[in-house]
């Protein structure tokens, strides 16, 4: 706990009303590929936010610290919210006329049903926390200067800059609570493993299935916008392999990189919006 910044204070759930109402099919700088990179984290989000507050509940009863307990609570509040305000985005997937029913069943039968059944509440719990820096990186690369927002249709900016400043406030959450209960660096690579393999799977799976639904979009032209999204936004660098870079230095820290400023900058912007 000493890691986080002073006046990092309470970690809030925020009610938010955002209107998803004639979302262009093409949010993500108008082209498929960018919006489908962008959809398929919507489908994945959901129930991996629910993964995430049932890993850190199994450990509830063994943390004494009264600040991370309140840190947890406050986790398991934003983390319901942006699963709840994700699945909202699955009507207009479907509205667009996306099957992404199938994907769904298949990410819950393997990532849920199978894998969190038979992983023991550590490894679960290892996982969780490695997740929570990748998408600490993410919100930090949408939000930063020249962010991956600013390619956003206005309607789902308000939602991912929303989502990426409570993923900055509560990044440390999981990671505080393993390394109370489970202070084993080649746990945390366990999990960091696991966790990297999962993303990257079910990250292409998705956008993979979404893409094929694209009649109009040919081989050549579907290569010649990847190559051009992984130019302008470099997943593999600048997350996973950043996310693995630091994860695996033995003394990490998540508050190492604090960029509180950067959330509260974005939480500042929405409230401004919304008067």
């Amino acid at each position: 706990m000493q890691h986080a910044p002073a006046d990092l204070g309470p970690i809030k759930p925020r009610a938010m009303d955002f209107d998803l109402d004639d979302m262009p099919r093409y949010w993500m700088a108008g082209l498929p590929v960018s919006t489908a990179i962008g959809n398929a984290l919507h489908l994945i989000f959901p129930m991996g936010e629910r993964f995430f507050v049932r890993a850190v509940r199994h450990y509830m009863g063994e943390i004494d610290d009264p600040t991370l307990r309140e840190q947890i609570r406050g986790f398991f509040g934003q983390e319901g919210r942006h699963a709840h305000e994700h699945e909202r985005v699955f009507e207009t997937l479907r509205g667009q006329g996306y099957d992404i029913d199938t994907f769904l069943r298949v990410y819950k039968r393997v990532a849920f049903d199978f894998i969190e059944r038979v992983s023991p509440p550590a490894l679960r719990l290892s996982v969780t926390a490695a997740l929570e820096h990748y998408t600490a990186i993410m919100a930090e690369g949408a939000l930063g200067h020249q962010g991956t927002l600013e390619m956003v249709h206005p309607k789902m900016q308000r939602l991912l800059r929303w989502h990426a400043a409570e993923e900055i406030e509560h990044k440390a959450v999981a990671f505080d609570v393993l390394k109370q209960v489970h202070p084993s660096y080649a746990l945390r690579m366990a999990g960091m493993a696991l966790a990297t393999t999962l993303l990257g799977a079910f990250w292409v799976a998705g956008a993979t299935m979404l893409l094929r639904q694209e009649k109009g979009l040919g081989l050549r032209e579907g290569l010649r916008q990847l190559r051009a999204t992984q130019q302008r936004e470099p997943i593999v660098r600048r997350v996973f392999l950043r996310g693995l870079r630091e994860y695996l230095r033995p003394s990490f820290h998540p508050w190492d990189n604090d960029n509180l400023e950067l959330a509260r900058r974005s939480f500042q912007m929405l409230a401004e919006e919304a008067a």
